[in-house]
């Protein structure tokens, strides 16, 4: 007869050049776990990072109650980094964790207690707030987030999709539990081609699970997102979203792909429009066009507002969109040169190569 789990739930953590945000990340993480019944391990993989990252949690290891691994592995992006704290996993639950989000107190006890009377409600996506701390540039994909997401995040209440109502809510793996066998099948599925840094870590891999397990999204279990702090940071985060994108939405739909497309050559046949305009001396047509042009890029704010979108993250949103549309725009060519194929068929299942 097989021995029991000595673990309930194992913790990964991805990182990569976060060392400054891990004791305060492990801290808010081990409180959490202290006021639940659960067995836990948390798991580190310090994606080839460059700082301290490894002196941090070995400081951390030996002041924590609850058992910490290393796992370290050459720069992979957060796919494969999730999927190394996989193979080492224990725990029946994994809690994928993100090196900058902040438990709150009461998460897990909630998602525990919900889960003894709710036997189904096994995969929880956490409820994350930006950090009102945080610098105005980390407030930016507030008006997005509200666009998107505006009639849960204006009223946020437990809720329960799956595959059909997917895009109706906010969702990611910054903070989400799900049993690791589940995991481990979601992973496998969305198993990325080609360079798994360019690839999306968290929107296939939840949707793969929503096809097959109903999802909870519940205030309840919540957390602080803390973004990057500075400018440079949110340039680079923006090219890698729209690259992420493409491999994101990509062929799930025909409006989709259009979409995609759509999107990528609109600032191209709008440059070309207003320099007709102005070779042809048409101005005041060219005005016209540029007023247009800077309401359609400004009407996001807008509805962002009526979803009860913070107001930082409204004037975020106002002063960096100029620093965001042009790395956000190259990401998404790379994610169409990368992830092309992806427009006209989903790609086929390509098995992972860790132990699981």
């Amino acid at each position: 007869m097989a021995a029991e789990p000595t673990v309930d739930i194992t913790v990964v953590i991805p990182s990569y050049n976060a060392a400054p945000y891990l004791d305060s990340t492990f801290d808010a993480c081990a409180q959490a776990l202290s006021r639940t019944t659960w067995r836990a391990e948390i798991v580190l993989v310090d994606d080839g990072s460059t700082d301290d990252t490894t002196e941090v949690v070995g400081r951390i290891a030996e002041r924590l109650e609850v058992p910490v691994r290393l796992v370290t592995q050459p720069n992979s992006g957060r796919f494969l980094a999730r999927w190394a704290g996989l193979g080492q996993a224990t725990g029946r639950l994994v809690l994928l964790l993100d090196s900058r989000v902040l438990l709150t107190p009461d998460a897990l006890r909630h998602v525990q207690e919900t889960m003894a009377a709710e036997p189904g409600a096994l995969v929880w996506n956490g409820h994350a707030i930006t950090d009102p701390a945080a610098p105005l540039v980390g407030h930016f994909w507030e008006v997005p987030t509200h666009v998107f997401w505006g009639a849960y995040l204006g009223n946020p209440r437990p809720v329960t999709f799956g595959v059909d109502d997917f895009n109706r809510y906010p969702k990611g793996t910054g903070v989400f539990i799900a049993p690791r066998d589940v995991l481990v099948r979601a992973c496998e599925e969305a198993w990325p081609e080609g360079d798994a840094a360019l690839a999306s870590d968290d929107t296939k891999v939840i949707r793969g699970i929503a096809a097959h397990v109903p999802i909870r999204l519940d205030p309840g279990f919540s957390a602080v997102y803390r973004p990057r702090t500075n400018a440079r940071a949110f340039v680079g985060h923006s090219f890698g979203r729209g690259t992420f994108l493409v491999d994101s939405f990509g062929g799930t739909s025909v409006p989709w792909s259009v979409g995609l497309v759509g999107l990528a050559l609109a600032p191209v046949v709008a440059l070309a429009v207003l320099v007709w305009l102005a070779v042809a001396g048409v101005w005041s047509a060219l005005g016209l066009v540029l007023a247009l042009a800077v309401l359609a890029v400004l009407a996001p704010a807008g509805v962002a507002a009526l979803r009860r979108c913070p107001p930082r993250g409204l004037l975020a949103y106002v002063l960096y969109l100029p620093v965001f549309v042009l790395p956000y725009w190259a990401g998404l060519l790379r994610g169409l040169v990368v992830h092309g194929r992806t427009l006209v068929r989903r790609p086929a299942r390509v098995p992972g190569k860790a132990t699981t």
